[in-house]
């Protein structure tokens, strides 16, 4: 374990900041109700609602269905949890982390290909508020490009203030969100004549169990790389793993499951239209509004971290704000109807640096990082090489339809690292 300085310089502007550029010190350290909710929070997003869309119709509901839901949530809930206990055992954010694994400056793809990725998702959320407001309440396109305006600056409010305002509002909001989704469930269940009514719903053409599988997990495991964020603020590495697997593996698993349920009873993923079809629009309008906040601001908090990583800045704010006008820009650009499918693509080259952090850990620094200051090569050719393999790897097995291909180039990463970082010198800066 990496012992992290109770107090460090400058520690109420850093604190302000939410130590983009250090360990976050014990005295900052929050408690696993804090945590949970934040988390949480983040997984609860429309996006995966989609997800169980694309499954559910193909299985039948017991126990095809809910066996497959939740091994793919408890796979990818493992994988992020295995971070999130890094993470709280060192302080350390995934993009400060890969500086031992990718080196100095090689770290700097990492930065980019996190921070590019949220960023993206940010202005496509932007866009999806607009497009809803259009399909939902009839509002004219013509006002598009002022909704996007006020919801790409107002969501990013909490992100701004850090820490402690997320986990306010993520405790207001994680509740309300359970309560209404479980409403609508519950309708959803009548509709459909209980019981007996859901294991007698038809069943669309099957999908492969592998592919099935790699929905589920790839629907998130980009951000589950990115959950260290959040889960370094754990006072300790237990912490830390428990809070990232209730998030990945219960909040994830239920958004995967709602919409999975809306599917087969209405042949829509969608709750928010589905909420509208029951007759429950304004509750829809505010479970979408409350989803969209709890995941856009971790989303542009996710940008920040890696911004200031790359530029080695502690202004962490500006890059809330910079990060929220570039999201802006994209949106009124047009990235709703554009980049969705690239920044799925680039969820096949996400994982595998989460394999290489996990190996440089456990493997090959047997559960202790250096300190920061510690000069780190200004390239880790292990790990870089392990990165280009592997996500060679998870590229063409998902071409082929081979395996499940996050966790094909997570696995490959692992052990392709664990391999080269004992025969590659790492000479120091």
């Amino acid at each position: 374990m990496t012992i992290v300085p109770e107090s460090p310089p400058t520690s109420q502007n850093l604190g302000h900041e939410d130590y983009p550029l250090s360990p976050v010190p014990i005295a900052s350290r929050k408690s696993l109700i804090s945590l949970a909710p934040i988390l949480i929070g983040f997984t609860l997003y429309s996006g995966t609602l989609f997800a169980g869309g694309l499954i559910g119709p193909s299985f039948q509901f017991w126990p095809n269905l809910v066996a497959l839901i939740v091994i793919g949530n408890l796979i990818l809930g493992l994988y992020a949890a295995l971070l999130g206990f890094i993470a709280a055992e060192t302080g350390l954010t995934t993009v400060l982390m890969a500086r031992f694994s990718f080196g100095e400056v090689g770290s700097r793809w990492v930065d980019f290909i996190l921070g590019f990725t949220q960023v993206g998702w940010y202005a496509w959320g932007s866009a999806l508020m607009a497009n809803l407001l259009n399909t939902l309440v009839g509002m004219p396109e013509s006002w598009n490009w002022l909704v996007i305006l006020v919801f790409t600056y107002g969501f990013c409010i909490t992100a701004y203030l850090g820490y402690k305002a997320m986990d306010w509002l993520s405790r207001i909001a994680v509740p309300a969100m359970v309560l209404l989704m479980g409403l609508s469930l519950t309708i959803a269940t009548g509709d459909m004549g209980g019981w007996a009514g859901l294991q007698a719903a038809s069943i669309d053409d099957p999908l492969p169990l592998g592919a099935a599988i790699t929905i589920i997990v790839g629907t998130f495991i980009s951000g589950g790389t990115q959950a260290t964020n959040w889960s370094r603020f754990a006072k300790n590495g237990r912490q830390g793993f428990i809070a990232t697997l209730l998030a990945f593996f219960l909040g994830n698993g239920f958004l995967i499951f709602s919409g999975a349920f809306s599917a087969k009873v209405y042949g829509n993923p969608d709750i928010v239209q589905v909420m509208a079809q029951q007759g429950l629009l304004v509750l829809g309008l505010v479970l979408f509004f409350l989803n969209m906040w709890t995941t856009q601001d971790n989303t542009i908090y996710a940008f920040s971290i890696a911004g200031s990583n790359m530029f080695r800045s502690q202004k962490r704010t500006w890059f809330v704000l910079g990060g929220a006008t570039f999201a802006l820009v994209l949106a009124w650009g047009g990235i709703y109807e554009m980049l969705v499918d690239y920044l799925i693509l680039l969820g096949t080259f996400i994982p595998p640096i989460g394999g290489i952090i996990m190996a440089d850990y456990w493997l090959h620094r047997r559960g202790q990082f250096p300190s920061l200051d510690t000069p780190q090569p200004i390239f880790n050719w292990a790990g870089i090489t392990a990165y280009l393999v592997a996500s060679a790897v998870a590229y063409f097995t998902g071409q082929a339809g081979l395996g499940i291909v996050p966790i094909n180039g997570v696995v490959s990463a692992l052990v392709l690292y664990g391999l080269l970082s004992k025969v590659i010198p790492q000479a120091r800066a």
